[in-house]
């Protein structure tokens, strides 16, 4: 086993929804030593089909292949419904270290169900933006986001009792969340051109809200994860598996106890320059309003999406 797999280990979910007693305990506490080291963890056992993520990234291909001019009409900054094109983003900037702008288009989604609160819908709750130009990714997206929101409460679940709390520890505050949804899109060189120096996919970061769920392809520029034990190492991968790490919330829920987990996406490797990946990256939060130790959630949420997004300010 190599280091970064010890460090992030395979929880299969299926041992800890049977209700076996011994079983889930042991989750919990596989849980627990996890997100203590790296905040990151692999999980199986989901029940997600893998033909849905991959039609998912056949429909999303096809938009990202467009001519830039097509795109444009659906241009948004971070924390919008629509395109990221290049240079939109720094994730760099969320932890005060200046880069050029990540390596990477995205089709970026977020919670669209109204509260029924102007203001909160008004700032959070806002209706998607579908591509006319790929009919089909509409329905497959939101089938895969009923799955997230399920499967994602089905963690925290975990995490609570991981946490030796209730299960129910933090989906009492996930009654009408907040999450975001992006399929982020890594071209080769012969999109981007040549790396500048400190220039990533994504450069290295925290996650903002409270569990992360990816669905990943293995790549030479793909996901590295910081540990103060090993560095920067490659994060194991498992088609079969979801890499899940926990946010910056869920650093603070818990008193610092887990850590939000550090990470960062390649460039274009120069000896596979046309290397293309695809990422599905769910992003959980919690309900608007909520008070994690003190904080309030989505004060803090909307301070980091700005933090991120490139304007003249942060080039």
């Amino acid at each position: 086993m190599s280091d970064s797999a010890s460090r992030i280990p395979t929880v299969d979910l299926r041992p800890w929804l049977s209700g076996d007693p011994e079983a889930r305990a042991h989750a919990a506490r596989t849980v627990d030593a996890a997100l203590r080291t790296a905040g990151f963890l692999l999980v199986t056992g989901h029940g997600v089909d893998p033909a849905l993520r991959a039609a998912i990234r056949e429909s999303a291909r096809g938009f990202f292949h467009l001519p830039a001019e097509a795109k444009r009409a659906y241009a948004v900054k971070v924390g919008g419904r629509g395109w990221l094109g290049p240079g939109a983003e720094a994730n760099s900037y969320a932890e005060g270290t200046a880069a050029p702008p990540d390596l990477k288009e995205s089709l970026s989604f977020a919670a669209d169900d109204p509260t029924g609160d102007e203001a909160v819908d008004a700032e959070w709750f806002t209706p998607n933006t579908w591509p006319r130009e790929t009919p089909g990714l509409r329905d497959l997206v939101e089938t895969y986001l009923r799955r997230m929101r399920s499967l994602s409460d089905r963690l925290l679940e975990l995490l609570g009792a991981a946490l030796g709390e209730e299960e129910d520890f933090f989906t009492r505050h996930t009654g009408h969340p907040t999450w975001g949804f992006n399929i982020n899109w890594y071209p080769g060189r012969e999109r981007v051109g040549e790396p500048a120096p400190g220039q990533f996919r994504i450069g290295p970061h925290t996650d903002f809200g409270t569990v992360t769920v990816l669905d990943r392809q293995a790549g030479r520029g793909g996901l590295q994860v910081f540990t103060e034990e090993g560095g920067w190492e490659d994060a194991p991968f498992d088609p079969a598996a979801f890499t899940v790490n926990i946010g910056d919330l869920m650093e603070r829920w818990t008193g610092g106890r887990w850590q939000s987990g550090r990470h960062r996406v390649l460039p274009p490797p120069a000896d596979a320059p046309a290397e293309e990946l695809m990422s599905l990256v769910y992003f959980y939060e919690c309900d608007p309003g909520t008070d994690v130790r003190g904080l309030d959630s989505h004060t803090y949420l909307r301070g980091q999406l700005d933090a991120i997004t490139v304007e003249a300010g942060n080039e």
